[in-house]
Order: C-alpha cells, then structure tokens, then sequence
C-alpha cells in the first residue's frame, strides 16, 4: 500500500495562502477554528493530505476547500490557486454585509446638511 502523501496543516494554509504568515495560520489552528472533515482540530502540525476537506473563517467569510495537493512551496496566487478546490457556496445579494456609509458617498454631512437637518425638526421650527 501507498503511503498518502501530507503535510502539516499550517503550512498547507500558508502555501495556498489563504494567510500572510505562517505564524497567522498556526493561531488560526491552535485557536480551534479550523476544521478537517468535519472534524475540529487544535494542532497546527496536524497532517492533511489531498482529499480532505477544510472548514475555517478567514476576515468575515465562511471557506469550505478540498485539499488536491500538498505543495511543496509558498508560490504565486495561481500556482497556490492548483492545491485545493473551492467548495464555498456563492453568497446571496441579501445576505452580504452592506458597505459602510462613507463609501455610498453618504460621509460626514457638512455644515448645510447639519443646518437642513436642524431646522427640519419640529421643535426648532416653533
């Protein structure tokens, strides 16, 4: 029989960088928000290999990825893009978390909204 081939699970993450250090993935795992199969893990030197599939949050989104090679590097984006399979379901329009106001062009009222907005309130008009 063929031994499968792994690596350590701070590392894969590194490699498919879906973290900037290394250091950052291992807080990631030792912290307990990662799971393999299912399965919640706390060792950053646990052993994956190809076929197993990841759940873990990265900024404010669920990633769900099956492992299709260890790699053997920290590589470009679409050299890292080949060691997993993206198995994360499209979010809905709904469901996304609205930008903040300053970016809708809305940011802090100036001097005639402010004036607008006080005269506008019934007990400034009596």
């Amino acid at each position: 029989m063929e031994k499968r081939e792994t690596i350590r699970l701070d590392k894969w993450l590194w490699y498919a960088r879906f973290f900037k250090t290394r250091g950052l993935a291992s807080k990631q795992v030792t912290g307990g928000h990662v799971r393999i199969n299912s399965n919640k893990v706390s060792k950053a030197a646990t052993a994956v290999g190809a076929g197993d599939v990841l759940t873990f949050a990265q900024g404010r989104q669920i990633r769900i990825v099956r492992i299709e090679a260890c790699g053997t590097r920290r590589g470009p984006a679409p050299e890292a893009q080949m060691l997993y399979a993206d198995l994360t379901p499209e979010v809905a329009k709904e469901d996304r978390v609205p930008p903040s106001p300053r970016f809708e062009g809305k940011g802090r009222p100036t001097k005639k909204d402010r004036r607008t907005g006080l005269l506008s309130r019934a007990d400034m008009l009596e």
